[in-house]
């Protein structure tokens, strides 16, 4: 064994994994954000996300890829671990893909591979058709790394040293930790198959072996994951935690099966007689598919695990509970219009009581910035509104679809502007506390008759929404009136609180970055005036 063949056996690892980057990558981005909107959308059934989640990872050949986007969807609550757990055994299926393709000799294919990839990627101004180009640029690489990986196989099979140093595989144990720890080097359970693939046809492994490697390399492929969780909030860390339970029990159990059980690999082995490599990937895939089929239907007790592993805190408990519907929850088209025009509005102003604490909460945070636990609390529910504004208003289109009188779609029309008025709040309540922590960072200090001013202009639009909602919520138009009054009491302490500050400014009672977040400030809290007005006035003309 000389240089040339270790530098030959690397470098066709290297070229092997590079072109696995590259064709993922071409996959990832000709398929657009479309494999994000498959994930988001999956529905709650665990077959349907068993089956996107196969789906979109042969899509683009890596199941971790799809793994990260479950991991941002959950800790953004687009998706729960209950959806996630059925995507995420799905790509254990998927990713069994790659290793199939790389069962078939097509090493000679390779060089036209990579000219045709090339071209199409290098002087093809269409951009769809450039990712295409790059996925074959990246699957002619991948075998082009293969055959430089076998071709230094065959030459390391002569040397006795390092076939005696593959002598510690034969206890499964073993193997089974060479997989994990392997597949977390490389940070990818498909390439990891497929470089056991290539030394088990070179002869440097037995299929026996390659058995609990493929074991070892599917709780190894957790390893991105659970890195990838770190920077992420509980939700987050959940779903990796929820991916590596899945991939411990799918050990366990196949590594039972096979040591109990010999006949299980050997009927395996026995479908591609005499060709190692189909054998291989005939394995990686029957043990994905046998435990997806049998841990699916536990799958619930395993997300019962994890979240036992990581609790719910409080306000994670009180998130999950305002992030779903609760009055257009059993609402359809077939739902009497009048009842479903009742349940709109009270979702609507429930959704109204979160938007408007999160205004209430972002202002006490601007004038007590030591209270770092509102910061989060804003930022999160700011999330769950957006969340079911969405929610609300696709819920309401479906409503439109109802036979109606005019009455019932104008009030309809009005209702979805009225969650879009809430939603606008929940923003400016995220401005308030930026401009608090920009404030903090930067020590910029107001003097005391600015914030006094602040204080007084917040607490005149916290005290005007509040009417608006009872305006909208009980239909106590009398109140109008009053609302309107507030209203132009709010623009007006707007233009003399901001020329006050100006005069400040001019006699350097405050630093300028203090007064750039003071008219910020203003102009975010009288916007929010407006946002209440118009929900106050929004059913006016349903009344005439």
């Amino acid at each position: 064994m000389d240089l040339k063949t270790v530098l030959s056996f690397f470098g066709g690892i290297g070229l092997f994994l590079y072109g696995m980057s590259v064709m993922s990558t071409g996959l990832k981005n000709a398929a657009g954000d479309k494999l994000k909107i498959i994930l988001e959308k999956v529905a709650g059934k665990r077959i349907t996300a068993i089956l996107v989640g196969i789906l979109v990872t042969m899509l683009i050949q890596s199941s971790s890829a799809t793994d990260m986007m479950v991991i941002g969807f959950v800790d953004s609550a687009l998706m729960n671990l209950s959806q996630a757990i059925g995507v995420i055994m799905g790509a254990n299926i998927g990713t069994t893909v790659t290793a199939q393709i790389t069962a078939f000799d097509l090493a000679s294919y390779a060089p036209f591979l990579l000219f045709a990839g090339c071209i199409v990627a290098l002087f093809v101004k269409n951009t769809t058709a450039q990712n295409i180009g790059k996925v074959v640029l990246g699957f002619g690489m991948l075998f082009v790394g293969i055959g430089i990986l076998k071709s230094a196989i065959k030459v390391l099979a002569d040397s006795a040293a390092f076939v005696k140093a593959l002598t510690f595989l034969e206890h499964p144990a073993v193997c089974i930790l060479f997989g994990i720890l392997f597949t977390a080097l490389l940070q990818s359970s498909s390439s990891s198959i497929v470089i056991f693939q290539a030394f088990a046809v070179e002869g440097m492994l037995s299929y026996e072996e390659c058995v609990f490697l493929i074991i070892g390399a599917a709780i190894g492929s957790v390893t991105p994951n659970l890195l990838a969780s770190l920077t992420t909030g509980r939700n987050g860390k959940r779903t990796a935690l929820l991916n590596l339970f899945f991939n411990l029990i799918r050990g366990a159990m196949l590594t039972l099966i096979v040591l109990l059980i010999p006949a299980v690999p050997r009927f395996i082995q026995s479908l591609s007689p005499g060709d190692v490599a189909r054998q291989v990937a005939n394995t990686h895939t029957v043990f994905a598919v046998f435990a997806v089929l049998v841990i699916s239907p536990f799958a619930d007790r395993i997300v019962k695990l994890t979240e036992k592993t990581v609790p719910l805190r409080e306000s994670e408990q009180q998130t999950l509970e305002d992030r779903r519907l609760v009055y257009l929850a059993n609402i359809s088209t077939k739902t009497i219009p009048a009842v479903a025009m009742s349940q709109a509005k009270l979702e609507t102003v429930r959704m109204g009581g979160i938007a408007a604490g999160n205004l209430k909460t972002a202002v006490r945070y601007f004038f007590d910035p030591s209270q770092t636990e509102l910061f989060d609390q804003v930022e999160e529910t700011e999330e769950t509104v957006d969340w079911l504004n969405k929610a609300i208003e696709d819920r309401m289109v479906e409503l439109r679809t109802m036979p109606m009188s005019d009455k019932d779609v104008f009030r309809l029309s009005r209702l979805i502007l009225v969650v879009s008025n809430f939603e606008r709040i929940s923003d400016h309540a995220e401005n308030i506390i930026e401009f608090a922590a920009k404030m903090k960072s930067a020590k910029a200090v107001l003097s005391e008759t600015a914030v006094a001013e602040l204080k007084t202009l917040a607490d005149a639009v916290i005290d005007n929404l509040d009417r608006a909602m009872e305006v909208f919520k009980e239909e106590r138009f009398e109140l109008l009136e009053e609302t309107k009054a507030k209203e132009q009491e709010i623009d007006d302490m707007q233009e003399r609180f901001i020329a006050n500050h100006v005069s400040r400014l001019m006699t350097s009672a405050c630093d300028p970055l203090g007064g750039v977040i003071f008219t910020d400030m203003c102009t975010d809290l009288e916007r929010c005036g407006d946002q209440a007005m118009n929900i106050a006035e929004a059913l006016v003309r349903d009344q005439a």
